[in-house]
C-alpha cells in the first residue's frame, strides 16, 4: 500500500465512480467514424432557448468576475414561479449537485439511505462516499416499489430517494401510491423526490411534488435545467425544500458552485411555456419512434413518460458496443444496476432514424 493509499478514507475502497456517457469526439477518434449520434445521457436535443443564448452572450463580457454565490436573482424567480419562499430554494450544479449536498448535510458513517434499484447511481455513490449504507430495493414492474421501500426504512435511515420518473426505466408511480407513501414514511426521514424530467411528463396522474412540501411533508424536490431547457453543459439545477434544510445545504455547497453563465441562462429560460410545450410534443413523437423500434425485438419498460426509453436486450454491454461501431452512442446500464439493459435518449427525428437503422443492422444481437 502506498502512502497516498493510506491517506484515503476506507469508505472509498470499493466505490466505483459515476461513469459518464462517451462524448461524440472520443468515439469518432477511437473508431474513425465521421457521423456519430449520441443518445446516451438524456440531454435535450434542441439546445438552449434563444433567450438563454442571448443571456450567455451578455454574460461573457463579465466572466472576469465571480458569480453571485447565493444565486439571488435565480432563486427569487424560482420562488415566485413555484409559490414558495426564497429560503426554500437551494441552487446546485444540476440536480445531481443538490443530491451531493443533501448527502453531505445529512449522512454520517453508518447512516442509511433507501432507493429503488436500478435507479440513478448518484444516490448510492454519494452515500458510500460518506461511509453511509445504501439499501436498494428492487423495482416492481420497472417502477419503484414504495411499499417495499417503506419496509426497508430503519432507525438509521436518513434519506429515501424517489426518482419520479425513474431513471433509467422512464416509468413513474401513481399519485395514489405516493400519497400512501407520504402517509406512512417516518418523521425522521427526508424524502428526496427527484423530478429532473418534470417538464417532459404529460401524464395527468403525474404530480408536482412541491405540493407535498406545501402540505407539510418533509420533502426535498429536485429539478434541473439540464434536460428540456438544453443547458446540460452549464450544470444548473435546484432543490425546493424546508428552509432549515436549505440552510444546511448551503453550508456544504462549494462557494460559487453555479457559474454566472449558468445562472443567467437558467433565468432567461423561465417563462417560455410555449417553447416548453413545443419541445414536450416533439419529445413524445420521438419517444414513440424509439419505443416502436425497440419493441420490435426487445422488452421495453413502460409506459415511458420522460425523454428516454429502457429496454431489456440480454447483454447491455454487447449491444452498446455493437451500436457504437455503427455510430450510435446509447447507455449500457450495468452501473445503474441493470447489466441486461440499455437506455436510449430521444433525439431529433434525424438522430432517431439513425438509431433505428443501426439497431436493425444488429442481426446477431437479440
Amino acid at each position: 500500500m502506498t502512502d497516498a493509499q493510506r491517506l484515503v478514507r476506507p469508505a472509498l475502497d470499493e466505490l466505483v465512480p459515476y461513469e459518464p456517457g462517451k462524448p461524440i469526439e472520443e468515439v469518432q477518434r477511437e473508431l474513425g467514424l465521421e457521423r456519430v449520434v449520441k443518445l446516451a445521457s438524456n440531454e435535450g436535443p434542441h439546445g438552449p432557448f434563444p433567450a438563454a443564448l442571448a443571456a450567455l452572450e451578455r454574460t461573457a463580457r463579465q466572466l472576469n468576475r465571480y458569480p453571485d454565490g447565493g444565486a439571488y436573482r435565480l432563486r427569487t424567480a424560482l420562488a415566485e414561479r413555484l409559490g414558495v419562499a426564497f429560503e426554500q430554494v437551494a441552487p446546485g450544479a444540476g440536480a445531481d449537485g443538490v443530491v451531493d449536498c443533501a448527502a453531505q448535510a445529512l449522512l454520517d458513517p453508518g447512516d442509511e439511505i433507501v432507493c429503488g434499484w436500478p435507479s440513478f447511481p448518484s444516490y448510492v455513490i454519494d452515500a458510500r462516499k460518506l461511509g453511509a449504507v445504501p439499501r436498494t430495493v428492487p423495482l416492481r414492474d420497472h417502477r419503484y416499489d414504495l411499499e417495499a421501500m417503506l419496509a426497508a426504512v430503519g432507525p438509521r435511515t436518513k434519506i429515501v430517494y424517489v426518482c419520479y420518473p425513474n431513471n433509467p426505466t422512464g416509468t413513474m408511480n401513481s399519485r395514489t401510491e405516493l400519497e400512501a407513501y407520504f402517509e406512512e414514511v417516518p418523521e425522521h426521514v427526508l424524502t428526496v423526490v427527484d423530478q429532473a424530467y418534470f417538464e417532459y411528463v404529460a401524464d395527468p396522474d403525474y404530480t408536482d411534488a412541491v405540493e407535498w412540501l406545501k402540505a407539510g411533508c418533509r420533502v426535498l424536490v429536485l429539478r434541473t435545467f439540464s434536460k428540456i431547457y438544453g443547458l446540460a453543459g452549464l450544470r444548473v439545477g435546484y432543490g425546493i425544500g424546508p428552509a432549515d434544510l436549505v440552510t444546511a445545504l448551503g453550508k456544504v455547497r462549494r462557494a460559487f458552485d453555479v457559474s454566472s453563465p449558468a445562472q443567467e441562462a437558467a433565468l432567461a429560460s423561465l417563462g417560455d411555456d410555449e417553447e416548453l410545450a413545443r419541445r414536450r410534443a416533439l419529445n413524445e413523437e420521438g419517444r414513440s419512434v424509439i419505443e416502436a423500434v425497440l419493441r420490435d425485438r426487445h422488452e421495453v419498460a413502460g409506459p415511458a413518460v420522460a425523454n428516454f426509453v429502457y429496454a431489456e436486450v440480454g447483454d447491455g454491454g454487447a449491444v452498446f458496443d455493437a451500436l457504437l461501431r455503427r455510430g450510435v452512442i446509447v447507455r449500457p446500464l450495468g452501473a445503474f444496476g441493470a447489466p441486461s439493459a440499455i437506455r436510449v435518449t430521444v433525439g431529433t427525428p434525424e438522430e432517431n432514424a439513425v438509431f433505428a437503422e443501426a439497431l436493425a443492422g444488429l442481426s446477431l444481437v437479440r
